[in-house]
């Protein structure tokens, strides 16, 4: 078997053909959305990850407001520029790029939840746990848009998560369990006993540990789509650092369908952010 690919990169496209629909009907009744990012410091992959964010916010409408600073900023300074961003009618949603290298609780819990474009402020996850609508974390709902995007089927499927992160598996876990899913979860994690007998139980894996290659074909039933979000560095043959999924390559030749890593998952992390932004401008003119 050969597994079909769940393009990130294809999805995060029609998406975006979508979205600018959307912002044009909002600029239309007098709202532009407008992103916000807080950058602390240099770090070469959050200057990407924030460009990135910004490019994808041109192409579609969305007006972008950024906030660099150095490194030596005081948990004081960075959450002043969270004041203003909260207050900006401008910024209809706006993130703070992680890690800042302060207190990044105190950071996060400072913004305006309902400009909390990333989904993890303390008051929206809690709604999460409630079943109330709040904005949703990117990554998990990136996963499910995948999945629905390529016709893989979610209600009553049997879905193991692999691992226990606040911005993928457990908010994931309460995602897929809701009606609008109508998935059976297994968490687990590096210290499950039996990881690979649970994981061979699973119509969908999603792995985001963090743990290179620790789904293997062995552990993956025939037909089953798996997601890998797990992003770590490794150093390859040549000497040289690379990023690393949990899933290995093999994996493939069993599974129905599998995300690449990368251009699966990420690029639907960067169309869920950009769909945030433009729901909270719309429930701005509600």
């Amino acid at each position: 078997m050969t597994a079909q690919i769940l393009d990130g990169k294809a999805a995060l496209a029609s998406i975006k053909a979508e979205l600018t629909v959307r912002v044009a009907a909002l600029k239309e009744r007098g709202v532009t959305p407008g992103l916000g990012t807080v950058l602390v410091g240099d770090d070469p992959g959050s200057r990407w990850y924030v460009g990135a964010k910004h490019k994808d916010c041109a192409e579609i409408g969305i007006t972008s407001i950024r906030r660099d600073l150095p490194a030596s900023s005081s948990l004081d300074e960075v959450l002043e520029v969270v004041r203003e961003l909260n207050e900006d009618p401008a910024c209809t949603g706006f993130l703070v790029q992680q890690p800042t290298g302060l207190d990044e609780n105190r950071v996060l819990s400072a913004v305006d939840p309902l400009k909390d474009v990333d989904g993890l402020h303390p008051t929206n996850l809690g709604w999460l746990v409630l079943g109330e609508p709040a904005p949703l974390p990117c990554t998990p709902m990136g996963c499910i848009e995948l999945l629905r995007r390529h016709d893989v089927p979610i209600a009553g499927a049997h879905v193991v998560i692999v691992g226990r992160g606040i911005t993928v598996g457990r908010p994931l876990s309460l995602i897929l369990t809701r009606r609008s899913e109508n998935a059976t979860t297994v968490s687990c994690h590096t210290g499950t006993r039996d990881l690979a007998a649970e994981v061979r139980q699973a119509d969908i894996v999603v792995a985001a540990a963090g743990v290179p290659g620790i789904i293997t074909k062995d552990m993956v039933k025939p037909g089953a789509a798996v997601l890998d979000v797990g992003v770590s560095r490794i150093v390859a043959e040549d000497g040289k650092s690379k990023v690393a999924g949990d899933v290995a390559a093999d994996v493939a030749d069993v599974a129905g369908w599998v995300s690449p890593n990368p251009g699966g998952v990420g690029p639907m992390t960067r169309a869920m952010l950009l769909s945030n932004v433009v729901e909270a401008a719309e429930r701005s003119l509600a």
